[in-house]
């Protein structure tokens, strides 16, 4: 009775309480996932750095050819219109966007047939254009390839396990454990990387697409000018 009644008293006797504590689980870290995934999560990360690498530097480079002064237009309707050729390229010169570089094209043929100036202004639109799209066809074939190579991960995982079945005496679920844990990772990591390429390449197009309107806007109302009575 003196022992059970100790018991009942809090802080009686420390001694004799005995308290269970809940095992507590280890987390998995994003290190223990790749190392999990095996070899095939060295291309697949490989393709995620080149995707988020070209993404950033596509980015930068479109938003800044995107970037123009709106008076500049403006400015070269003003010096054409005044017959002051010569400020008008040097505006242009002075101005590094694309629309800058096809509108001095355009100057530098003055004089000759419209038709010409025309082409010569297209051509250097198309020229710009293709550096801004520079590395986009890359950034679409990560988004197609990264979930292949998961897939893949995911047959080598599969292949793995039902090995590890057919040479072992006695299956258990941590046997087989390894090669499924393999096999699910690959996959994640695989879409995750077309994922993000998928958006990365579509928000770049969506750039470009509404740089081409802007240049193509510019080349009308350059035209436009060209074309009014003096």
């Amino acid at each position: 009775m003196l022992l059970q009644t100790l018991l009942q008293i809090p802080g009686a006797s420390p001694a004799l309480t005995t308290t269970s504590t809940p095992p507590v689980e280890k987390g998995l870290s994003i290190v223990d996932l790749a190392m999990a995934g095996g070899p095939v999560m060295i291309p697949i990360a490989f393709l995620l750095v080149v995707a988020i690498f070209i993404y950033f530097e596509r980015y930068l480079t479109i938003r800044k050819a995107a970037k123009s002064d709106p008076k500049f237009m403006l400015n070269i309707r003003d010096y054409i219109s005044g017959g002051n050729v010569d400020a008008a390229k040097m505006l242009c010169k002075n101005t590094d966007t694309p629309i800058a570089r096809m509108i001095e094209k355009g100057i530098i043929r003055l004089g000759t047939p419209l038709k010409n100036i025309e082409v010569a202004v297209e051509n250097v639109g198309k020229l710009e254009l293709y550096k801004m799209e520079k590395n986009l066809s890359a950034l679409a074939m990560i988004a197609g390839v990264g979930p292949m190579l998961g897939f893949l991960g995911t047959v080598t995982g599969m292949i793995s396990a039902f090995y590890t079945i057919s040479v072992s005496d006695q299956i258990s679920p941590k046997v087989l454990s390894g090669g499924i844990y393999e096999a699910l990772v690959t996959t994640v990591a695989g879409l995750i990387v077309g994922i993000v390429a998928n958006v990365a390449y579509n928000s770049l197009v969506a750039m470009v697409e509404k740089m081409i309107y802007k240049m193509e806007a510019t080349t009308v109302e350059f035209v436009d000018l060209l074309q009014e009575p003096a």
